[in-house]
């Protein structure tokens, strides 16, 4: 038997060390400890893939927390089957003793389990839909308050507002005055609608 731990965290500038930390408590090989550092709202992880690779029947993983798993509620309940029914691994959650699958293994201690499983992977899956909805309730409230996102607009040509203005009293096309500016006939017409609305503040 082949004891492995996983570790993920969100992205690249997040700490593993508390993760690591309590596998340092484990028998577990420095080898086999493997590492993401990504989004869980899937399984497409190259260590993850890589370690699921090299698990064979009755190996043991070891993961802190459920979702350092994924986030991903449907996904987690696949996965999780996919590894102790069909390749025969024992899993444990160190933050969760009830989900250790070496324990209670008749119907009884399955079917605990499987409940627990589901339950903390719709927390895991709800708090991560919650985080987006703040996120874009917070985007939308930043923009209503004026605050501007993307990288700020580049300095306009000299023959920009000359161009604008031949434009707007029909003298010539917008195709012509973006010529004249040497921007795309999109950016011009943007560029000049926002011109306008900052002369009407």
């Amino acid at each position: 038997m082949n004891i492995y731990g996983y570790i993920r965290v969100s992205s690249r500038d997040q700490n593993e060390g508390r993760q690591m930390d309590a596998f340092r408590e484990l028998p577990i090989s420095s080898k086999n400890i493997f590492i993401d550092k990504q989004s869980g709202k899937d399984f497409e992880r190259p260590s993850y893939k890589c370690m699921v690779r090299k698990m064979k029947k009755e190996d043991l993983l070891y993961i802190k927390s459920i979702d350092r798993l994924g986030r991903n509620y449907e996904e987690i309940l696949e996965q999780w089957r996919f590894l102790t029914k069909e390749k025969g691994i024992d899993i444990v959650v160190l933050d969760m003793p009830i989900l250790d699958t070496r324990r209670g293994k008749d119907l009884m201690g399955t079917f605990l389990s499987d409940i627990v499983l589901q339950v903390l992977s719709f927390v895991a899956e709800n708090e991560r839909t919650n985080i987006r909805q703040r996120q874009a309730e917070g985007i939308a409230a930043a923009k209503a308050r004026g605050v501007r996102f993307g990288r700020p607009p580049g300095s306009l040509p000299e023959s920009f507002h000359e161009a604008c203005r031949l434009w707007k009293s029909g003298e010539i096309t917008g195709t012509m005055a973006a010529k004249m500016c040497e921007m795309p006939l999109s950016t011009f017409r943007y560029r000049a609608e926002g011109c306008s609305k900052a002369k009407m503040l």
